[in-house]
């Protein structure tokens, strides 16, 4: 058996991990030597000193959901009082707010509302595209794109297809939770299955679209599937290079039927860390400031993450669950520059926006 110390080794030079190593490396490994060797092999994809950020919003359009997930706060039962749809007027004002702020992505997300059909979606993005053609729409989950197959009783290619035609450019990886399917029967009973969501992100990205992934960590899951998450992934952008970034953050239980406990940042880093190791064909990880908090967000950037993550100037859905972290952008690039960084502003493709002034030099 290899000592830890030679399978920091590998990884940390960009040598791939088996599923046993990396469960070890989870379990055994020591949190800081996890981390100098994820730092080292970020420097390797990324040299140099900077990191970036997006400047974007979420926009919650409905909290009205069919999917009921135990651990949301955010969603609302069919026919709920509580239940809400902003008008196109409504999401526009919000994209104007953000555009204004100089956002150059737009993340607009729900519940998945089988009131709203795909027409509604295509004449809201195409609006958006017309009024506001800066700003990228980076938006809707796996979970909505398959609530409009659903609804309109069509292939997810097709929905996909029109979506992207009327100013979808992207997908966010929304949903995956764990990709496995013992811990989404648990937590998510209704929701689409890991392959499901893996069938999704490969349709869109043979499209065209970038996609990102995410995984929701510190509900019921164990250390085994945390890494079973990381595999699948993994596996997938061997097959089609299609996403982006990973992006892990921690389950937030105070307001969810689901409870429990919230984790640690000590386990958050070593997520990050590991997950910058076993994940060696993800060209990004992005640190999650919004569950973990800033510095922890900050602590993000020696533990294997080059990215900051966005702004997120409104967000409701992690907001309901218990969480009060927000930050501007200014307080994103001085905790870049605290760490020893440079900030730069990129879009939703990780071009570099050198155009877009950093709010510190104002």
């Amino acid at each position: 058996m290899s000592s830890l110390a030679s399978l920091l080794d590998k990884a940390a030079t960009g040598g791939r991990l088996t599923f046993d190593e990396g469960v070890r490396l989870y379990k055994e490994g020591d949190l800081h030597e996890l981390g100098m060797a994820a730092h080292a092999r970020r420097m390797q994809l990324h040299p140099g000193n900077v990191v970036t950020y997006v400047i974007d919003t979420t926009i919650n359009y409905t909290n009205v959901c069919n999917v009921h997930c135990t651990f949301c706060a955010f969603f609302r039962p069919e026919k709920h009082a509580q239940g809400y749809t902003m008008s196109h007027d409504a999401v526009l004002e919000r994209v104007k707010y953000a555009a204004d702020q100089g956002a150059t992505q737009i993340m607009i997300q729900g519940g998945v509302n089988p009131e709203l059909g795909i027409d509604w979606f295509e004449k809201l993005f195409e609006r958006v595209g017309r009024e506001y053609p800066n700003v990228d729409i980076h938006s809707l989950s796996v979970s909505e794109v398959v609530g409009l197959a659903k609804i309109e009783n069509l292939p997810v290619r097709d929905v996909l297809t029109r979506l992207k035609a009327s100013g979808m450019k992207s997908l966010p990886g929304a949903g995956a939770e764990i990709l496995v399917e013992r811990v989404r029967k648990r937590i998510s009973a209704r929701k689409v299955k890991p392959e499901e969501w893996l069938d999704v992100m490969r349709e869109a990205q043979l499209l065209g679209m970038p996609t990102t992934a995410t995984m929701m960590f510190g509900s019921i899951e164990t250390d085994e599937e945390r890494i079973e998450h990381m595999h699948v992934l993994r596996e997938l952008q061997d097959e089609t290079n299609g996403f982006t970034a990973f992006i892990p953050w921690y389950y937030v239980p105070y307001k969810t039927p689901l409870r429990g406990r919230e984790a640690t940042g000590l386990e958050y880093l070593r997520v990050l860390a590991v997950s910058r190791l076993y994940m060696d064909n993800f060209p990004h990880l992005q640190a999650s400031w919004l569950t973990p908090g800033v510095k922890m967000g900050q602590m993000a950037l020696f533990y294997g993450c080059d990215d900051m993550g966005g702004t997120i100037i409104e967000e409701q859905v992690v907001h309901d669950a218990g969480s009060t972290n927000e930050a501007t952008r200014r307080d994103l690039e001085q905790l870049v520059i605290r760490a020893g960084f440079t900030p730069v502003i990129r879009d939703t493709y990780w071009n570099l926006r050198t155009d877009i002034a950093l709010a510190t030099a104002s």
